[in-house]
């Protein structure tokens, strides 16, 4: 009987909708185009158009740049470390292998680039196929490849920047047109014989609009600092 009367009590009350809080500055389509135009034009005044490395002292500049626009908090100089370049060719990588047994067919975007025979710098994104979650999923599919290789420290200190390069999130920016990305770190390359610094998944290239033609372009590409892992993976909406 007490049961019976609990179930009528929650019958008889109103079930409240859950509470949505919304974003403190949401904006309208139009609002963030104009910030995408705004910091392209911006960018365009200040990178230079060929691979180069940002200095301390110049920085700071492109870095309020980004986070006035995109609300992003992005730093090319983190907990001591650095690339070699912070803007750079980007190329077209294939697909990786996410966990044992994973295969093209799998992967449910731009299928034409194929799958890498070898394993990106860290291996399997997952131990396999059961324990292969979503988080997984977006960091192979939003992955860039940078030269850890080249670092002059690398080699010295590998253990420790292994582990601190892997899975870093960065935020790369086509200054051509604004758009942006944000991604992972998932594989070591590209060697300099390629004429390239950096590479990219199929779909970071596509989120940047240079996964057609030529499959390259001059990006910039910073570390985010996020260190409660905030930042979702994936095109940036301004």
């Amino acid at each position: 009987m007490a049961g019976a009367g609990l179930v009528g009590t929650l019958l008889a009350t109103p079930l409240q909708p859950p509470s949505i809080t919304l974003p403190a500055q949401a904006i309208s389509a139009e609002e963030a185009t104009t910030h995408r135009q705004k910091m392209m034009t911006s960018l365009q005044d200040l990178l230079p158009h060929r691979p180069s490395k940002l200095t301390p002292e110049g920085a700071p500049a492109i870095e309020n740049l980004i986070k006035d626009h995109t609300g992003v908090s992005v730093k090319a100089y983190l907990d001591g470390q650095s690339l070699n370049h912070h803007i750079g060719f980007t190329g077209f990588e294939q697909h990786l292998k996410r966990f044992p047994g994973d295969s093209l067919a799998q992967h449910d975007d731009v299928q034409e680039a194929g799958i890498a025979p070898g394993l990106g710098a860290w291996g399997y994104f997952a131990p396999d196929a059961n324990s292969f979650t979503t988080k997984d999923y977006l960091k192979e599919k939003y992955y860039v490849a940078v030269q850890t290789l080249y670092l002059e420290e690398w080699n010295r200190d590998f253990a420790k920047l292994r582990d601190w390069y892997k899975y870093r999130k960065v935020l790369v920016v086509n200054p051509v047109n604004g758009q942006a990305v944000v991604a992972v770190i998932g594989d070591s390359g590209p060697a300099n014989w390629t004429g390239k610094q950096f590479g990219g998944s199929p779909e970071t290239m596509k989120a940047l609009s240079l996964h057609l033609g030529p499959r390259k372009g001059l990006v910039l590409l910073m570390f985010i600092d996020d260190p409660e892992d905030k930042v979702p993976l994936g095109p940036v909406n301004y």
